[in-house]
């Protein structure tokens, strides 16, 4: 796990002795994701800089050094996560001369023999790839299937620019940010900014599964997908799971093990984060089956015990017998993250729980260098109340003739951003029956503010599509909205805020449960085994086989701290300056209708705090790039 930055200026507008200080410099401001090295590589004929910062993970010798050479001479790479199967491709790899046992030159001879987009199909990792191919002259990009590592890229002034975090980019002499309003109001709706989106206008985010060419000119082709998360549920629907239920756990049992012992590879300590809930349980238990007496597990807790799941995981780990660590967390301790949180997250985030995961990883950091998280359960074994939900509300309102539904569409329309208590019944009312499309339903079911809330201007159409993501055709609704959530808020959102929390700790987190074949069994199960028996019904029983019912069978619990409740006290007045009408318009937002809201908060008679939450995120990140 590292950081890894670079530019392609093929105008070479930098001085020939500025390259290698501009990669450097670059490289630093990742400094916390790669704490143990750092090293450059500049080509400055070509106008090529690429900078890296390294956490030594596999391999802790001078072999395992990036910027890496292929061995022929003809790559060089630089690249941030981990390639588990990287034993099983160098054995594949025979006669290439290793000069250690790192996956980063597995991977680099891979790319080496196979060529780079051959090569990212065989990869069973989380990564994201920069390669620079001196004969051909052009440069390569790539990013894993789930989306665990990041990548931005774009263009400034005639410079191609990519990295880790936008605060790479921004370190390029270069660099110039103009804000992306259409990132911005999608931003409102689902508290995170999807990919291809980055808050600013002309640099993106790498998709999950794709990858990307650029010319010795600094032009970028388009990103073509290498794997399609749609394309692999759509095909396992169509070979369905044939087992009954105690069949399908303990498939999803051996599936697990395998996964996390591919993910046990490692020169220095490992731990675990553990909730308590379903899927870290299930990830502990692994974890622990594969290295009896030697787990180590970590967990965080709040004094209000309606947010705090500590009891519950002290309790897993007894039974499972880890060596558990746990840490109660005072209300001020997680205020005081707040004023690091812009500059952890780089741009807009909104995800409440990203306080205490910043905690947890400051925790479990200072223990263990690499913790296997539970990441992907939810989304992919039906773990949110929302999927019956809403796919109960589209089956009431495709029962409605579509002469009403259309009705409905045109009357809400004028009530959009109307604040007054009976416009906004009547709107509220309206709005369920006038969806088009099950698509649509979801992608308002997942939204903080919608269009009628009039908070900011209605979206573009082309912004609109990321509102409501691709609808894929599976065997229910339930199915297709937890595959949708896989490729929109599991890469945008969850593994965003792990990726930046545990690296501003110089931390690695691994999912074992983004595993290519966990979720290709998940997707093909029918939806009697994913839907109907309740909420992660395989993945509870395959885990009740380790860990007794009563430890874990409970109602989900978030891992989020009262935010409502700080709003109204402690905060308060934090809030009340970036919530301030001249504030708000200044950055194009309606100030009477994030007013009303704030207002109706603060009495108590409503709870906005997750809508307000994103509005507060959006004004203190705007605050932190406008001193900048």
């Amino acid at each position: 796990m590292c950081g890894l930055a670079g530019f392609l200026d093929p105008g070479r507008r930098l001085d020939p002795a500025e390259f290698a200080a501009t990669a450097r410099h670059m490289a630093g401001t990742l400094a916390h994701r790669g704490p143990d090295d750092e090293a450059v590589w500049i080509d400055g004929e070509a106008g090529v800089g690429l900078g890296f910062r390294r956490l030594s993970i596999i391999d802790l010798s001078p072999a395992g050094r990036q910027p890496m050479l292929s061995a022929q001479g003809g790559l060089v790479m630089v690249y941030n996560g981990e390639i588990y199967n990287f034993r099983a491709l160098r054995d594949e790899l025979a006669g290439t001369p290793w000069r250690g046992h790192s996956d980063s030159e597995v991977l680099l001879a891979a790319i080496e023999r196979w060529g780079f987009a051959e090569a990212l199909p065989r990869l069973d990792g989380m990564f994201a790839i920069a390669v620079w191919d001196k004969r051909a002259r052009r440069l390569m990009l790539a990013r894993d299937r789930f989306g665990e590592k990041p990548l931005y890229y774009g263009s400034r002034g005639g410079v191609f620019l990519f990295g880790s975090e936008l605060k790479a980019l921004a370190a390029h002499p270069a660099w110039s940010g103009e804000l992306d309003r259409a990132a911005m109001a999608l931003f409102l709706r689902r508290s995170y900014v999807p990919a291809p989106y980055s808050a600013f206008a002309g640099i993106k985010k790498l998709p999950p599964g794709h990858y990307l060419s650029v010319s010795a000119a600094g032009e970028a082709g388009p990103a073509i997908p290498y794997w399609s998360a749609a394309e692999c549920a759509a095909a396992a629907a169509q070979r369905p799971f044939a087992g009954d239920l105690a069949a399908a756990a303990g498939r999803l049992e051996a599936l697990v093990d395998r996964a996390v012992s591919s993910r046990l590879e490692a020169d220095v300590p490992l731990g675990a984060f553990l909730s308590g809930g379903i899927d870290s349980s299930t990830v502990a238990a692994a974890m622990q089956r594969a290295r009896p007496g030697a787990v180590r597990t970590f967990s965080i807790g709040f004094p209000d015990s309606a947010h705090d799941e500590s009891r519950h995981a002290a309790l897993v780990a007894q039974h499972l017998g880890t060596v558990h660590t746990s840490f109660t967390v005072s209300d001020a301790e997680c205020r005081e993250v707040l004023p690091r949180l812009c500059e952890v997250y780089d741009e807009p985030f909104a995800d409440a729980s990203q306080i205490p995961t910043l905690l947890l990883c400051r925790l479990t950091r200072s223990a263990v260098k690499v913790s296997l998280s539970g990441d992907g359960g939810d989304e992919l074994f039906g773990g949110y109340s929302r999927y019956a939900a809403a796919a109960a509300r589209w089956r009431r309102t495709e029962r409605a003739p579509r002469g009403w539904r259309a009705a409905a569409r045109h009357l809400a329309r004028p009530l959009a951003g109307s604040n007054t208590r009976p416009w906004r019944r009547l709107r509220k009312l309206l709005e369920p029956w006038g969806h088009e499309s099950a698509r649509a339903l979801y992608g308002d079911f997942l939204s903080r503010w919608r269009d009628g809330d009039g908070l900011t201007p209605a979206l573009s159409p082309e912004a609109a599509e990321f509102a409501a993501p691709l609808f894929p055709q599976l065997a229910s609704l339930e199915q297709a909205f937890m595959l949708i959530d896989a490729t929109s808020y599991l890469p945008d959102d969850l593994l965003v805020k792990i990726d930046r929390a545990s690296m501003a700790f110089g931390l690695e987190a691994r999912a074992p449960l983004l595993d290519p074949r966990i979720a290709e069994f998940a997707w093909s199960l029918p939806a009697a085994l994913a839907v109907a028996g309740g909420p992660k019904l395989v993945m509870r029983e395959a885990l009740f086989r380790r860990v007794p019912r009563a430890l874990v069978d409970r109602p989900k619990q978030g891992f989020e701290p009262p935010i409502g409740l700080w709003l109204r006290g402690a905060l308060r007045e934090w809030a009340d300056d970036l919530l301030a009408p001249a504030s708000l318009r200044e950055s194009g937002l309606a100030a009477d209708v994030a007013a009303a809201r704030w207002s109706e908060h603060r009495s108590g008679r409503r709870n906005w705090a997750y809508p307000l939450w994103n509005v507060l995120m959006l004004q203190a990140w705007l605050g932190r790039a406008q001193n900048r």
